[in-house]
C-alpha cells in the first residue's frame, strides 16, 4: 500500500513528487501519538531507523499543515477534512450539500487514480481540484498545498479536503484543515468505530450515512453512537440519508455553525 506511512517497508521514503491531476478545532497534539501507536502495533516497524524516518516525515508534514492552515486563515476559509472508508458517501454528500448549503465551498479531491469524483463535483458547479496519489493511501499536507494553488479561496467559505477512502492512514496525517468529519455507512457493519478508534478519536463530527438501509442490515445505530462517544466524549454525531434532504441540511447547519464560531 502506502510508501510513506509505514504500510510498506519495501518502498522508498516519501519525496512528495506525486502526479497531480488538476482536471479544527481538533487537537493536533495527537498526531505523533497516533504515529507511535501505529508503529507499536506493527512489529515489523520496530527498528530505530524506521521510526526515525517516519518521525521526520510527520514533522515535515505537520510544518506544511500549519502553512496550509495559514492559507485558509488568511482567506477566512474554514478547512474540513472528510475521511471514511471507500463508498461511504463522501462525494455524494458534497453533491447534495451544494443544493442546501448557504455557504460556498470547493473541494480538494484525493484518489489513487482517475478524476471521476472531481468531475462529478464540477458537474454540480462545485470548484474541485483532483489530486491523484498513485500508491499513497492518504493525502498529506504537501499534496493539499499543491491543490490549494488551484482553489479559488477568495470565492469560497469552506474548503473540503476529500481524503482517500481509508480508515487507517489518513488519521495520522494533518493536512492543514480546522475540522475533521468522519463518515461511516450502515452497510459497513456496526464494528468499524470500535475497530478504527484512532480515526474516530480525531473526529469533530461523525456522520452515520445510508440510514435508509437500516431495515436491511443488523445494525444497532444507538450502540454505534455510544461507541463513538466512548472513544471521543461529546463528539457530535448525525444520521444522514440523502433521500431525506433535511438530514443533509442538518450537516450544512452544523458546518455553518462552526464557520460562524470561527468568525
Amino acid at each position: 500500500m502506502c510508501k510513506d506511512c509505514g504500510c510498506s517497508l519495501t518502498d522508498s521514503a516519501h519525496t512528495h513528487s506525486h502526479d497531480h491531476s488538476h482536471s479544527h478545532d481538533h487537537d493536533h497534539s495527537h498526531e505523533h501519538q497516533k504515529a507511535h501507536e501505529h508503529l507499536h502495533h506493527n512489529p515489523q516497524l520496530n527498528d530505530a531507523k524506521t521510526i526515525s524516518v517516519i518521525q521526520k516525515i510527520l514533522d515535515k508534514n505537520d510544518h506544511e499543515a500549519e502553512h496550509n492552515r495559514s492559507h485558509f486563515d488568511g482567506k477566512g476559509v474554514l478547512g474540513i477534512n472528510l475521511m471514511s472508508s471507500p463508498g461511504s458517501g463522501k462525494t455524494t454528500l458534497l453533491e447534495y450539500l451544494a443544493e442546501v448549503a448557504e455557504f460556498k465551498f470547493g473541494v480538494v479531491e484525493g484518489d489513487l487514480e482517475t478524476s471521476k469524483d472531481a468531475d462529478r463535483l464540477k458537474a454540480k458547479n462545485i470548484p474541485a481540484v483532483q489530486i491523484q496519489t498513485g500508491s499513497a493511501c492518504h493525502l498529506d499536507a504537501f499534496m493539499v498545498h499543491e491543490g490549494l494553488h488551484d482553489m479559488p479561496l477568495d470565492d469560497i467559505d469552506i474548503c473540503f479536503v476529500e481524503n482517500v477512502g481509508n480508515l487507517v492512514c489518513p488519521a495520522s496525517y494533518d493536512v492543514g484543515t480546522h475540522l475533521n468529519i468522519v463518515l461511516v455507512s450502515i452497510p459497513e457493519g456496526e464494528d468499524k468505530i470500535a475497530k478504527y478508534p484512532v480515526m474516530f478519536r480525531q473526529a469533530d463530527l461523525v456522520l452515520i450515512t445510508k440510514t435508509d438501509l437500516l431495515p436491511y442490515f443488523k445494525y444497532d445505530i444507538e450502540a454505534e453512537k455510544k461507541e463513538a462517544r466512548r472513544i471521543k466524549p461529546n463528539v457530535d454525531v448525525l444520521e444522514v440519508n440523502i433521500n431525506d434532504i433535511d438530514s443533509v441540511k442538518a450537516v450544512a447547519d452544523w458546518i455553518e455553525f462552526k464557520r460562524k464560531m470561527r468568525g
